[in-house]
């Protein structure tokens, strides 16, 4: 039990530091170090396997992180850093731009505020698989769907909070989460996505903008005086639409963020030709067509290889990023287990009659309220996620059974937090309050918690 108590203290001033700002790649190393000290110091085991141990436990703290990192970087990391260089450079080549102002078109043809309310919603879940960084797709949908939004009479607010949720499923096996899950479910992130992710998704999507209807019209009804029908409101967009590059990019770049999940799903999941394409190679050739493209555009080889380093660039964000997020989380992790809390946990729920689906919605609800006080879906979920296939295999069930549940309710909590980066990022740029936002928010994604939960009941 003191295990338990140490624990939970250091996971409160953890959550704490990191609501603060404080960096989470340091907090969650430092919690981590802490409960293996304490673990060290109460006798609780050893940290690493023998063969792999330095002789001298303190320097096996070290030890761990040394191995953690050895591994995540080869395979894991690699995977996540070649699919950020490719998202960064359809973003340096206006590409991702050209494939949200395409699917946009079609919202301009209906002149109903809420059904393009809610078109502007399903066009966000079917676009951010290709665009996957949250933060980075809000701000390309507030200089193209907002503009759209407001001149319709929708408040900024509202519009706010439905672009806000776009990114509200973390979809697509390109995605960091999608990634990891993939990785201890023992399968590959492709057949995650179609297998599992995508028809849980489909549900949801339609339970939150139905809804983002009702919800969005009762706060325009109640606080904002009702939509003022194909007339602009007094608060007119303060984000203008613009072509950065002047209106060059040709229109056929809309396609290029979408060609490697074309590949791989050609030939990574239905073996077209019997040729089998794992993600990194279905990037480099997207990056290879993209290259190509830009040559026949530009007609400058030099441009071409110097914005080369674009992709270069953004492998190397993504490392002091999110995989050391990974690392720092699982250091956190190991702090967990090393104390016994995990094990303890679920003893206790076993002893108190908790079968699979408890289980399920007790790691979910974990993860949950953890995303919400972070501001992320990665912090929480890199942590937890590792303990999955274990508490599954107690439980008599399978890893993905937890880990689709786990990874849905961490990115659909993101969308509620006031201090998540998407929510903070769009709210500055139309000006409104984050509380506001999130005020409007809530709703749609505790019924899409719910559904989660529902889904995975049906599913598993």
């Amino acid at each position: 039990m003191f295990g338990v108590i140490v624990a939970l203290v250091v996971v409160v001033v953890c959550g704490y530091l990191i609501i603060n700002r404080y960096k989470p790649q340091a907090v969650l190393l430092a919690g981590g170090f802490f409960m293996m000290a304490v673990a060290i110091i109460g006798d609780y085991g050893p940290l690493v396997p023998m063969k792999q141990s330095t002789g001298f436990i303190w320097f096996d703290m070290l030890k761990y992180l040394d191995e953690l990192i050895s591994s995540r970087t080869a395979g894991l990391g690699m995977m996540i850093m070649v699919c950020a260089g490719f998202a960064r450079y359809m973003d340096n080549i206006n590409a991702s731009k050209a494939m949200v102002k395409v699917a946009v078109k079609p919202l301009r043809k209906l002149r109903s505020p809420y059904l393009v309310l809610c078109g502007g919603y399903l066009m966000g879940q079917i676009l951010h698989p290709f665009i996957p960084s949250a933060s980075g797709f809000g701000l390309l949908l507030m200089v193209t769907v907002y503009p759209i939004f407001i001149s319709l009479g929708i408040s900024k607010n509202s519009a706010v909070a439905v672009i806000a949720t776009n990114g509200c499923l973390d979809l697509g096996p390109t995605s960091g989460n999608s990634i990891l899950a993939a990785k201890y479910a023992g399968i590959t992130p492709i057949e995650y996505f179609i297998n599992y992710q995508l028809p849980q998704a489909i549900v949801i999507s339609i339970v939150v903008v139905t809804a983002h209807y009702f919800v969005q019209r009762w706060f325009e009804k109640k606080y904002d005086g009702g939509l003022a029908k194909g007339i602009s409101r007094y608060e007119e967009s303060t984000v203008k639409t613009s072509d950065e590059d002047g209106g060059k990019t040709p229109l056929f770049y809309a396609i290029l963020p979408a060609v490697p999940l074309i590949l791989i799903l050609l030939f990574g999941y239905f073996k077209v030709g019997g040729i089998k394409m794992d993600i990194n190679v279905a990037l480099f050739l997207g990056m290879i067509v993209a290259l190509f493209a830009e040559f026949i555009r530009t007609r400058n080889l030099k441009v071409v290889m110097d914005t080369v380093q674009t992709i270069f660039d953004g492998m190397g964000k993504q490392f002091a990023t999110v995989i050391t997020l990974i690392v720092a989380g699982e250091t956190l992790a190991k702090g967990l287990t090393s104390l016994g809390v995990i094990n303890t946990v679920i003893n206790a729920a076993q002893g108190a009659g908790f079968g699979k689906e408890p289980m399920i919605l007790l790691m979910s609800s974990i993860i949950f309220i953890a995303s919400i006080v972070m501001g992320s879906g990665n912090a929480p979920f890199f942590a937890f996620s590792s303990f999955a296939p274990d508490v599954a295999k107690q439980v008599g069930s399978s890893a993905v059974n937890f880990l689709l549940p786990m990874q849905l309710s961490a990115s659909v909590a993101r969308s509620m937090s006031p201090i998540t980066a998407v929510v903070v990022a769009i709210s500055g740029v139309a000006g409104v309050s984050p509380f506001e936002v999130v005020r409007r928010t809530v709703i749609p994604l505790v019924l899409g918690m719910i559904t989660v939960q529902i889904m995975t009941y049906l599913m598993f």
